[in-house]
């Protein structure tokens, strides 16, 4: 190897270790909430956990209603069906038994980060009410499967990261239930938490979120567009190592270059 390569793998090398810093998971038991309870400030708002931001919006259309975007919550019911129900994850708790998780209505929601970052993985689940709608069909949305248990249904969702432009620099699709596959056993609805790898979407400065359903109607999709996520873990990237940092590699650059001139003499 001749000293401009040695001098590239090194720079390269140190640029490398000097970009990622440490993974921030986003738990959201560092929210405060009472027992059995979830955020619902009655108005638009945002709330933090980790590295990362949470939109939460509100329309005041009488009543309570209505929310999209995001809430936290720490509900555990996942024996009642309906819209009632709408705060509850289908697991039963938070993931890996923790209280708080978060949980997202389509609508618009979007996760920001404090920073360039790669979001390495995300935990995700149904909440109860989507699970239900999905396993039994209500009023509004079909029973997946039918009648016949043949028709092939899902619940897609994708994660979508943006750079600082605002531009997409990826695309992961994760599927919340499959009744796709010629087997009928194996159809499914995911009822615990599931990791889902994010690193491919690379450095990105936010997410946002699209559901996908089989069951859609005159107005959309009529499977409840909602899904739960716990323990997003972020890794902040820099651009450009600190000076003294870039200095110091700079410096061990140029000594390997004169070592192995005065090697070749």
């Amino acid at each position: 190897m001749n000293t401009s390569r040695i001098a590239a793998a090194l720079l390269a090398a140190g640029l490398a270790s000097g970009a990622q810093a440490a993974v921030t998971v986003s738990t959201f038991d560092d929210l405060p909430l009472s027992a059995n309870s979830h955020f619902f400030p009655g108005t638009s708002a945002q709330f933090t956990s980790g590295a990362a931001s949470f939109n939460h919006d509100f329309t005041d259309y009488g009543g309570g209603c209505c929310w999209s975007g995001w809430t936290y919550s720490n509900e555990t019911d996942t024996t009642t069906p309906g819209f009632e129900n709408q705060f509850s994850a289908y697991a039963g708790s938070g993931a890996g038994g923790s209280a708080n998780y978060a949980l997202a209505y389509i609508g618009s929601p979007v996760i920001s980060l404090d920073a360039p970052s790669v979001v390495e993985s995300v935990d995700v689940t149904n909440t109860t009410y989507a699970a239900l709608s999905m396993l039994q069909g209500d009023s509004f949305a079909k029973k997946f499967g039918g009648d016949s248990g043949n028709d092939a249904d899902f619940l897609k969702l994708t994660f979508i990261g943006l750079n600082t432009t605002g531009q997409e620099t990826g695309r992961v699709d994760f599927y919340l239930a499959d009744y796709r596959f010629a087997d009928n056993s194996l159809d499914h609805v995911v009822s615990n938490w599931t990791s889902v790898n994010l690193s491919s979407l690379g450095t990105v400065t936010s997410l946002k979120f699209e559901l996908t359903s089989s069951d859609v109607g005159s107005f959309g999709m009529n499977t409840p567009a909602y899904f739960a996520i716990d323990n997003l873990a972020v890794s902040a990237v820099s651009a450009v190592p600190e000076a003294s940092s870039l200095a110091m590699m700079l410096v061990g650059v140029v000594g390997v270059i004169g070592l192995r001139r005065r090697a070749q003499r």
